[in-house]
């Protein structure tokens, strides 16, 4: 299939084309840069040198829909929905790597992003990009919304439980601490390596968009309304995401009815792994074993005395948090091997 990538100058972008282009089902056809555009990628990606000598394009809509059968947008948050409608006309497949498109109800856009959506029609036609949860209505979508990267390692981590429906879906706490990759390739003052080197740093203690994303899929596998409490922290690491969420039972559990819960809810998915060992250092889920994974590791500690349980999560915050889905959602769009593309082991030491 012939590919397109709109906005291939990010993180995030150049964990797409470092995917595509040794995807055996797709052929990259253009890639976009205003800032950057008539350069070589490995000027920008240079881990790419020797693997392409393609150069970026300027931002032409129509000229990448005339030579795409499907396109990745990977363009800052707000950017996706004033390209995706044309791209949706040409009869163009889009997966889009923004947040313009993963919520239903238009008035979420209010509430987490502080505006009104230009496209409501279209938000009922998107896709949440998550096979686990929605691969009969990917391999059928037009339109793609790739996930949030602590949004998807909370949601994966709680959908076993809140489907079961044995923990009070009114007190559901995710501590989440994301490396600095998860804030772009723009620095600012905050990540600025003299300021963020070294820190454990709250930066939206309440209120982060992402809870939107979480409330609204955990809601759906309810059936009810379902509250999430979210705290993010910046902390010194590039790449992963930890997502330790705090649950209350409805009724005492014990682990084996955990497991079953788990394995049944997750059974043959080929990029969840558990990680609850007795022995060795890497016990519990630790984001450092999945750098350059599309895994999401998940663990987990009952607290018989405090009456909750502990969820931990664990993902590489641009491959199944970003770029890892997105191949994913167009490996099951293909109908092939979901693992097609992210056949990778995660590296270590990294």
């Amino acid at each position: 299939m012939k590919i397109g990538v709109i906005g291939g100058s990010g993180y995030v972008g150049g964990e797409l084309l470092r995917l595509l282009l040794r995807h055996p089902n797709a052929e990259i056809s253009s890639v976009t840069s205003k800032k950057y555009s008539g350069e070589f990628l490995h000027r920008v990606h240079a881990n790419l040198r020797g693997a392409t000598e393609m150069k970026f394009m300027d931002h032409d809509v129509e000229k990448v829909a005339s030579t795409s059968e499907l396109v990745f947008t990977s363009v800052p948050h707000g950017m996706s929905m004033k390209v995706i409608p044309r791209l949706l006309s040409g009869g163009i497949k889009v997966i889009d790597m923004a947040a313009d498109f993963r919520l239903k109800d238009p008035k979420d856009y209010l509430t987490w992003y502080g505006k009104e959506h230009p496209f409501p029609d279209l938000l009922g036609k998107s896709v949440y990009g998550v096979p686990e949860l929605y691969r009969d209505e990917i391999r059928k979508a037009s339109l793609v919304s790739a996930p949030g990267c602590m949004a998807v390692t909370s949601i994966l981590a709680l959908s076993p439980l809140v489907k079961n429906k044995v923990i009070d879906n009114k007190r559901i706490i995710v501590d989440a601490k994301i490396g600095s990759s998860g804030a772009g390739v723009n620095p600012t003052a905050s990540t600025h390596h003299a300021e963020r080197s070294g820190v454990v740093r709250p930066y939206k203690p309440v209120g982060h968009r992402h809870t939107g994303e979480i409330e609204q899929e955990l809601s759906r596998l309810q059936g009810e309304k379902v509250t999430v409490s979210m705290s993010p922290h910046a902390v010194n690491i590039v790449r992963g995401i930890l997502c330790t969420s705090h649950v209350f039972p409805t009724n005492s559990i014990s682990v084996p009815e955990m497991w079953k819960i788990y394995r049944g809810f997750y059974k043959d998915e080929p990029f969840i792994r558990y990680v609850r060992d007795h022995h060795g250092l890497y016990r519990y889920p630790d984001p450092k074993i999945v750098i350059g994974s599309n895994y999401c590791d998940i663990g987990f500690e009952i607290d018989e005395r405090g009456g909750r349980i502990v969820i931990m999560s664990a993902i590489d915050n641009l491959m199944k948090g970003a770029a890892g889905s997105g191949i994913q959602a167009f490996n099951t769009m293909l109908r092939v091997d979901e693992r097609t593309g992210l056949e990778a082991i995660g590296l270590h030491p990294a």
